[in-house]
Order: C-alpha cells, then sequence, then structure tokens
C-alpha cells in the first residue's frame, strides 16, 4: 500500500471519529471526494427530481470530473485533517 493510500484509509477512519458532526456542505465535500478517489469520474444517472439527497450527492461528485484519484485523496485526507483540528465546519 502506498503512503498516499495508507493515509486515505486513515482519513476514513478518522471521519468516523470526529468530535462533532460536520455541516451538510461539507459532507457532501466529504463524499464527493471519497467518490472520485475511490470510483473515478461519476457514473450512472443523475437521481431524479424526487430524490433530493441523490441529486446533490451527484451534483458534488460530478464537479470533481476529471480530478485524479490521488489529488482527490490528498483533498480528502486534508479536509478531514482540518474537521479534525475544528479549522473547518
Amino acid at each position: 500500500m502506498s503512503d498516499i493510500d495508507a493515509r486515505f484509509a486513515q482519513a476514513q477512519a478518522d471521519v468516523t471519529q470526529l468530535p462533532e458532526r460536520p455541516g451538510n456542505l461539507t459532507l457532501l465535500r466529504l463524499y464527493a471526494l471519497f467518490k472520485q478517489a475511490s470510483a473515478g469520474d461519476v457514473h450512472g444517472d443523475k437521481p431524479g427530481f424526487a430524490d433530493i439527497v441523490g441529486k446533490y450527492k451527484y451534483e458534488a461528485w460530478a464537479a470533481l470530473q476529471g480530478t485524479p484519484a490521488d489529488t482527490a485523496k490528498e483533498h480528502y485526507i486534508e479536509l478531514v485533517e482540518s474537521l479534525k483540528s475544528g479549522a473547518s465546519a
């Protein structure tokens, strides 16, 4: 396992141990970065109007289209680190 993969795995574990739940926009950012890092560019059909949460998740992920997996992992790690230190919510 490379260094970036090990740090990404640690950040995934750390995010479940945050002292407080991040806001919805931060949760969307975490979701999108995780999906881009682990599954690549968005795929599948965009959820319909009735699935508001799914639509926002899809759009957040789609906004990262073309971002390399390692870059998404770095951003995910940085975001989790800032949340752990209380710098952003």
